[in-house]
């Protein structure tokens, strides 16, 4: 529906919210926390080859010093066996902890997944003003992607890596405390240098996801209205509006990836001199006898050992710290308030009576300009009451009201002679049935869509809905008739038989209220005679609202309200107001005209 900011489509210009890291990953620790069988076993498999591998290099350094150096080949074969058995077995435990890892990574990212798409259905219209498409689309795909990633790889290995520091560190304390003091020499600057390089890279990474939504949102948007950019031949704006948005991301992202690709080549150059003194240290105690080869040779590999997983750690830091911002994003999805929160404290809707009544209601979308102004009306049990006013005049505002798209600032509507905010939201929508200028046909068939708002209707409900709406006959021209596809939103249709198809879709839905917005604008002059004597058969005994675009389909109805800056200016049915000879008459004249 129209008459408000923002839209769908836009880019959203929301601005990042201050960031609860400690928050987010007890969230996230909420959804994983479900498989705890599969972590305690994943727990097991790490240690069981975090401790191997802390031994193999030990291991390695007796063999050198009891078997290679003293020249027992039958000695050495047999222990290099052990040792190679000692790497199967780390390998195998690493595969069946990615293994598992990665199951409950895939479970917990469907159930993100899940419950983001459970929230969207619940959230109210004004949140969808404040955010593109493009945006949304991309919490749910790239942001839960980078928690998929975190979770299936960077968890694991982060713990492996803690613990093969703790162990290596105690191996290298137990065989000679004076080269483990040289080889921890360096640490101080490997966690300085890290520690600065992550923090910048987090803030990077929330700026190049949220560039990402924009630019996402443009794209979304320009494939929806490709056929409007043709025809006014925006082509070339639209691609240098990508382009900026497009540089902006590759800046961001660029940004991102260079700070934190100083990570790798700063920590393995710390590394190298690491182990460049180590090995000179080790030289000295050899030949003073402080050491043996088999030691050096130990320390070599422990040091190798040591700073390796540190260096993962700082990369997967980043790489966490990208899942971090994504998970922020996804829960500030799931942190907004359902509309349906409050729905159980009030009082179910089994019918509405057909009197409708707005007394004094304001309302304004974004607290500061009033789009309706004190709008005063009722509507009796069968009445149809048409509202016609100027581009932005509050027409669809009304609607969108009525709905419970939005409450009202000041003033109430009552149903059944009670406010409608005392009912369930869901009752209300329920018992009312839309039609809009431009309505949306989902994916599946032609019949899938009539029967959208009762899909447990019969094959036969759905052909006698479609004859009523004067859809019937042009459906069983199509290739496969009810069950035709319906290709991209309905592309393979004109608009006209989209719009027939949407009020055969109201028809089938049978509700106690009906509005049209300009339902009848989109179709041509000869097939809205017939569906005009569909409609007036769906509104016979139904209290009906009507936004009319073409005033010559609201000549018979019992009232027209006159809406002009939000308000009410003239009242009364077709011959009243012309009669006034107003703004209504001048309206007429204009319509003539086209």
């Amino acid at each position: 529906m129209g008459g408000h900011p923002g839209g769908r489509g836009g880019i959203s210009a929301s601005q990042e919210k201050p960031k609860n890291k400690k928050a987010t990953i007890k969230r996230i620790w909420h959804y994983i926390s479900k498989y705890k069988l599969a972590l305690w076993i994943v727990m097991f498999l790490v240690i069981a080859s975090s401790a191997l591998t802390v031994y193999a290099p030990y291991y390695l350094g007796q063999i050198v010093d009891n078997y290679i150096i003293p020249r027992d080949l039958d000695g050495t074969i047999t222990q290099l066996l052990y040792l190679g058995a000692i790497f199967i077995a780390i390998s195998i435990f690493t595969w069946l902890q990615i293994l598992l890892m990665i199951r409950i990574s895939m479970r917990t990212i469907q159930k993100v997944r899940q419950d983001l798409f459970e929230h969207f259905q619940v959230l109210p219209m004004s949140f969808y003003n404040r955010h593109s498409t493009g945006d949304l689309m991309s919490r749910v795909t790239n942001d839960v992607d980078n928690l998929n990633t975190a979770l299936s790889q960077s968890i694991v290995q982060m713990i492996s890596s803690l613990l093969t520091i703790i162990g290596t560190a105690a191996a290298m304390f137990y065989i000679s405390w004076k080269l483990a003091l040289v080889s921890f020499i360096i640490i101080p600057a490997m966690f300085y240098f890290s520690k600065a390089i992550i923090k910048r890279s987090g803030k990077n990474y929330a700026a190049r996801q949220k560039d990402l939504g924009a630019m996402n949102g443009h794209i979304q948007e320009n494939i929806t209205g490709a056929e409007i950019v043709t025809l006014f031949g925006q082509e070339q704006n639209k691609v240098e509006a990508f382009n900026q948005l497009n540089k902006t991301y590759k800046q961001s992202a660029l940004k991102a990836e260079i700070t934190s690709g100083l990570l790798g080549p700063s920590n393995n150059f710390l590394n190298n001199i690491g182990l460049a003194l180590v090995i000179g240290a080790g030289a000295i105690l050899t030949l003073s006898g402080g050491a043996t080869v088999g030691i050096i040779a130990s320390f070599t590999t422990y040091t190798r050992q040591f700073f390796r997983p540190i260096n993962q750690i700082s990369n997967l830091l980043n790489t966490l710290q990208s899942a971090i911002a994504g998970a922020e994003r996804v829960f500030e999805v799931l942190d907004e308030k359902s509309e349906f929160l409050d729905d159980q404290e009030k009082k179910p809707l089994e019918k509405i009576d057909g009197f409708i009544q707005f007394n004094d209601v304001s309302f304004s979308y974004d607290g500061q300009k009033q789009i309706l102004n004190h709008i005063s009306l009722q509507a009796k049990a069968g009445e149809m009451i048409a509202i016609v006013g100027t581009t932005g005049s509050g027409k669809t505002t009304i609607i969108n009201i009525l709905s419970r798209f939005y409450t009202s600032n000041s003033g109430e509507i009552l149903i059944n002679g009670q406010p409608i905010t005392t009912f369930k939201i869901g009752d209300v929508r329920k018992r009312i049935s839309v039609v809009l200028q431009d309505s949306y046909l989902f994916s599946g068939t032609v019949a899938d869509n009539i029967r959208f708002g009762r899909p447990e209707a019969t094959d036969e409900e759905v052909v006698a809905a479609a004859k009523l709406a004067c859809a019937h006959k042009f459906i069983t021209y199509l290739p496969q008739k009810y069950d035709t596809p319906i290709v991209s939103s309905g592309s393979n249709l004109s608009q006209g038989q989209r719009q027939l198809i949407a009020i055969a879709r109201a028809v089938l839905e049978d509700a106690d209220l009906l509005i049209l917005d300009e339902a009848t604008s989109s179709v041509d002059t000869r097939t809205e005679v017939y569906i005009q004597e569909g409609l007036k058969a769906l509104m016979k005994g139904r209290t009906s609202f009507v936004i009319a675009h073409r005033l010559k389909t609201i000549e018979a109805a019992d009232q027209i309200l006159v809406l002009d800056a939000g308000q009410i200016i003239e009242r009364g049915t077709h011959s009243e107001l012309m009669m006034q000879n107003g703004f209504y008459a001048e309206l007429q004249s204009q319509n003539n005209k086209h």
